[in-house]
């Protein structure tokens, strides 16, 4: 169940990212201003569904040598495939704002 968790973590990195007020209360208060890109959001993202698969593909092995249980192993595959679904979602948002900015007149 880590991939509910994930998704709110990123989420939630990306709400401070597109928070301008929070940025600007940052630069106003002085504090301790922490560097969080898209990138790395999207990275952490990535590496987040990269780790569901693996723990699917242990579970999966795991249920063929006879030492997980059915459950487990269809829970794994579920977590990993609404987290690709999410990445795909994510994917194919970003490839309609590019073709929107293409077609934007010069």
């Amino acid at each position: 169940m880590a991939s509910p968790l994930a998704a709110a973590s990123a989420y939630a990195s990306v709400a401070r990212i597109a928070d301008p007020s929070a940025a600007l209360a940052g630069a106003i208060g002085g504090g301790a201003k922490s560097e969080t890109s898209f990138t790395s959001v999207l990275k952490e993202a990535m590496d987040a569904v990269n780790e569901t698969g693996k723990k699917s593909d242990t579970q999966s092995r795991a249920m063929v040598n006879g030492k997980s249980n059915l459950v487990d192993v269809v829970t794994a595959v579920s977590e990993t495939e609404v987290a690709i679904d999410a990445v795909v979602a994510v994917r194919d948002k970003v490839i309609a704002a590019y073709e929107d900015i293409m077609k934007m007149p010069i």
